[in-house]
């Protein structure tokens, strides 16, 4: 159509592209009434919970409702959303695709725990689509099929590549997912109040009936939405803690000089007195630890002993009900057996390390790596790792990037080559929009926290951390360890996963925006939950099932499988994210590290290089992502005890587990090259394949 009649198929796509410009223009409107309706709301009494499940209610219908109006069994609109997408809208619902729960969530989080270091996922993340734009988006969008498998299996040939294609998008796809439902039940439980794993699953709904329902298509229309939400949601918080404390509106213009506060009291309270103090209570503790440790048997004996006791002595003096109970239960928790003991000081004396450390164990925001470059020769080798590791992200992040299955199949929707390109420019700036004001974000908490909460008396710490504090002690917790009845920074635990929930209440805002923020994360997490659950689903219906077991398959049988493995993908899903597993930004740092190694060679070789043959795209596949996966299991304290894995920690070059890709990109395309040269070349077909992808002569067809 688009060969033959450009002129109808440009006016039905402008006029296409003007009903799409209306409805959203109504859709943002609406929604900033009904926010500007719950705060008006709220100042006459409403509930805070109710507020929270209004939120909850609004946006689920919404995105729901979405996805029943885009319900279809049309395998291109079900697949590619009927490849009509305008750039500008497939920008928008790729920035929401990618904005997941841990951008959204983990970014400024990270910022705020490990400072400079942060940066590498800004970095990496910004980056990779400049490699998604140069080397892989217009010529897959070209290819013009429906997954990465897809190409892969037409590209090489053979039964193999496919099959290893499908495998690796279930590995780095699970894997991210079981971070955003994660999301979502963190999110959900703060947001109306119910138990974690409840929120899980009360958050599932709105990802089922989008993407059960309509598949692309929906997915799609849903996450344009869905940005919406969450531009609005991280924007106003942030802005309002710069007029807060500048004066300026522009938090990404005031960094610098916020940053400089920060650094400053930085200084002050590495000195500090009363902040020595509590470091010193945590060192004592550490000694204590140690000293338990290295007789577990004998400390663990000592230990019951005294705490049964204790309990004794409270009920022969009949002493308040409230102190017994104390005692019983601090008995109660005590570990039954040594190994158990073991394990539980372990954990409790490396925390007391990090906690008797400056600045409750974060570097300076500024500091730019660990050591110092110029210092003692200990100090040198510090900053070489801290680099190297630092650049080992940038890369992992920057490839994966570029290689995420869920990712490239959004350029897949787009009307032709030329707007998919278009379509990359827009999703960087729509990602470029919070990336840019994460770090401000980061520094403008952080001043928060040294300036208002340290110092604080303990009985006049604002409510939102006794809130938190119910939801996940492990996110924020506080002692007043040296009984002084005064925060000391070194007394607070926080999470890297709540600095952002918690902006708007640090900030001094109405409920009715960390409501709004809370939305916010909910979209993030939902929509890159959506692409990437119809990533898995359409893996093993259309690659493994059609393609492979039943190529004969009706058009509503393979819908309908799709549909019915989404479902069952998501339940597993669930049930995973409900054991919490790891940290979100881990998670999701993996899925890059085993999308980079899975497929990046094997793609750019497949487009670039007509001489990659098929034995060596599955070998080459097989390398990388095994030696990705040997090292993440061989080094990574959560893997190594859900595999068993027994003996010291054995990091190559001292490069962290969360950028194990590093070592597989190289090897995978190392293994291609050196396979495909001493292999027959592909056949004509496949040369012409790669001759027609790569040739721009017909990239409007």
């Amino acid at each position: 159509m688009f060969r033959h009649h450009p002129g109808e198929a440009e006016a039905a796509s402008a006029q296409f592209r003007g009903m799409v410009d209306g409805v959203y223009r109504w859709y943002t409107m609406w929604f900033v009434l009904f926010v500007v309706a719950l705060g008006v709301a709220e100042q006459f009494g409403l509930p805070r919970e109710w507020i929270g499940f209004m939120f909850l209610l609004a946006t689920v219908a919404v995105y729901g409702g979405i996805g029943i109006l885009c319900r279809t069994t049309d395998p291109v609109e079900y697949y590619v959303a009927g490849r009509r997408v305008p750039a500008i809208y497939n920008g928008m619902a790729t920035g929401a695709d990618w904005m997941s729960a841990a951008s959204f969530l983990g970014l400024a989080g990270t910022l705020y725990l490990t400072g400079y270091n942060g940066l590498a996922f800004i970095l990496g993340w910004s980056g990779g689509f400049c490699l998604v734009a140069l080397f892989l988006a217009p010529y897959l969008r070209k290819f013009g099929q429906f997954t990465i498998p897809d190409f892969l299996g037409e590209r090489y040939g053979g039964d193999w590549p496919r099959l290893l294609g499908i495998g690796a998008a279930l590995l780095c796809s699970f894997t991210y997912v079981v971070a955003q439902i994660y999301g979502v039940g963190l999110i959900t439980s703060r947001l109306i109040g119910v138990a974690f794993e409840l929120g899980i699953f009360l958050g599932l709904g709105g990802i089922l009936v989008c993407s059960f329902l309509g598949g692309m298509r929906a997915v799609t229309w849903t996450q344009v939405a869905q940005y919406i939400v969450i531009i609005v949601a991280y924007m106003i918080p942030v802005v309002w803690l710069s007029v807060k404390q500048t004066g300026v509106p522009l938090p990404q213009a005031i960094y610098g000089f916020q940053l400089e506060k920060v650094t400053a009291k930085e200084a002050d309270l590495m000195i500090d007195t009363k902040e020595l103090s509590v470091r010193q209570v945590y060192a004592d503790r550490v000694v204590s630890l140690e000293h338990k440790l290295a007789d577990p048997a004998r400390s663990l004996a000592t230990e019951r002993a005294a705490a049964q006791a204790r309990v004794a002595e409270l009920r022969a003096a009949a002493a308040p009900q409230r102190d017994q109970i104390a005692a019983e239960k601090a008995l109660s928790k005590l570990p039954r057996e040594p190994d158990a003991a073991v394990t539980m000081w372990r954990q409790a004396r490396d925390e007391a390390v990090l906690k008797s450390q400056p600045l409750n164990g974060m570097p300076r925001q500024a500091q730019q790596f660990a050591g110092d470059p110029h210092g003692t020769p200990d100090e040198q080798a510090q900053f070489d790792l801290s680099r190297r590791n630092f650049l080992a992200l940038v890369f992992c992040l920057m490839v994966g990037t570029a290689a995420l299955p869920h990712v490239l199949t959004r350029y897949y929707t787009t009307p032709n080559v030329r707007q998919a390109r278009e379509s990359v420019t827009w999703s960087l700036f729509f990602i470029v929009l919070l990336y840019f004001t994460a770090p401000a974000l980061a520094v403008l908490v952080k001043y928060e926290v040294f300036h208002v909460l340290v110092g604080t008396s303990f009985d006049a710490l604002p409510s939102w951390m006794e809130a938190w504090n119910k939801v996940d002690p492990t996110l924020l917790s506080i002692t007043d360890v040296n009984h002084d009845g005064v925060l000391q920074l070194n007394e607070m635990s926080i999470g890297g996963d709540i600095i952002v929930l918690a902006t708007a209440e640090i900030a001094g805002l109405p409920y009715v925006i960390s409501g709004l923020v809370a939305a916010g994360g909910l979209a993030a997490a939902l929509s890159t939950a959506d692409g990437l659950l119809l990533t898995i689903a359409n893996a093993l219906s259309h690659d493994l099932y059609y393609k492979m077991i039943d190529p004969n398959a009706g058009t509503a049988r393979r819908v309908t499988l799709s549909k019915m493995v989404l479902l069952v993908v998501t339940l597993a899903a669930a049930y995973v994210a409900a054991q919490k597993p790891a940290d979100i930004l881990f998670l999701v740092s993996a899925a890059f590290s085993f999308a980079a190694a899975a497929f990046f060679p094997a793609l750019t070789l497949g487009i670039f290089w007509k001489r990659t043959t098929g034995p060596a795209a599955s070998l080459g596949m097989v390398a990388g992502l095994g030696i990705t996966f040997y090292y993440m299991v061989t080094t990574q304290p959560w893997l190594r005890e859900v595999f068993g894995v027994t003996g010291p920690v054995k990091l190559w070059w001292g490069i962290e587990p969360i950028s194990a890709g590093v070592f597989g990109v190289p090897l995978g395309f190392a293994v291609m090259i050196l396979v495909s040269l001493i292999t027959p070349p592909p056949p004509p077909k496949v040369q012409e394949l790669v001759e027609y992808v790569r040739y721009p002569r017909s990239w409007r067809r």
